[in-house]
């Protein structure tokens, strides 16, 4: 959410000379909507998915619409479950103030503070990215990905039916999308990996990417299911 490819550029930095890597803009205001326009964009055949918080969120809602054209599944930090009762009015209260021209706030004060580990969060570099990549996606994005995110439904049936292989990914000290969710999502999974990254938070991917590059490497490695 709020993100573009710079929450990427270490894998894409690690990956691009072996694999195409495409990442999407996501601002349909629906997690299906998203997941419709991804696979109408995306190559013909077969492709690999990952996908980090929300985005974690469309590869699933991919995975259950086309299930044949998904050969490896990762989910990074994210979460299977339907929105919890108690967001929907934090939701329509921060899409009014970004509405109202607050996104800066928003971003600073309620979402940036839960992002990161510990050890990371003097990280100034690392922090003014976060914001940056937000004040660039913009207030319409913003407000387009909250009512995806509110209205969404749970996922895990279409966990249960993906038979690709799949690495579920988390780190250690992730306050948004808990350790906990990620062993339910690997539990419902036919062929998971389950890794925790240490020293990383929500945004795994930057906190330490060597880590995060090593299991995707890996998921990477490994024979995809046959096509249905």
């Amino acid at each position: 959410m709020m993100c573009d490819a710079r929450l990427f550029a270490p894998q894409i930095n690690a990956f691009e000379a072996a694999i195409d890597v495409v990442v999407p803009e996501l601002d349909e205001p629906s997690i299906e909507g998203m997941a419709r326009a991804v696979l109408a964009g995306a190559p013909s055949g077969r492709f690999n998915v990952a996908g980090l918080s929300m985005g974690g969120i469309v590869a699933m809602a991919m995975a259950k619409l086309a299930p044949d054209r998904i050969a490896r599944l990762a989910l990074l930090d994210t979460n299977h479950h339907a929105d919890l009762p108690e967001r929907y009015d934090i939701r329509n209260r921060q899409i009014e103030d970004v509405r109202a021209g607050k996104l800066r706030s928003v971003i600073i004060d309620e979402m940036k503070p839960v992002y990161l580990a510990e050890a990371n969060r003097g990280d100034r570099e690392l922090l003014d990215l976060l914001v940056d990549m937000a004040m660039d996606v913009g207030a319409d994005t913003f407000v387009a990905q909250s009512l995806a995110l509110r209205d969404r439904p749970d996922h895990g049936e279409a966990l249960r039916a993906f038979a690709g292989p799949a690495l579920v990914l988390c780190g250690e000290e992730d306050n948004l999308c808990l350790p906990d969710r990620h062993r339910e999502m690997a539990g419902l999974l036919p062929d998971p990996e389950l890794v925790f990254v240490p020293d990383a938070g929500h945004i795994s991917t930057l906190e330490n990417s060597a880590a995060v590059n090593a299991a995707i490497g890996r998921w990477l490695s490994r024979s995809p299911a046959h096509a249905a």
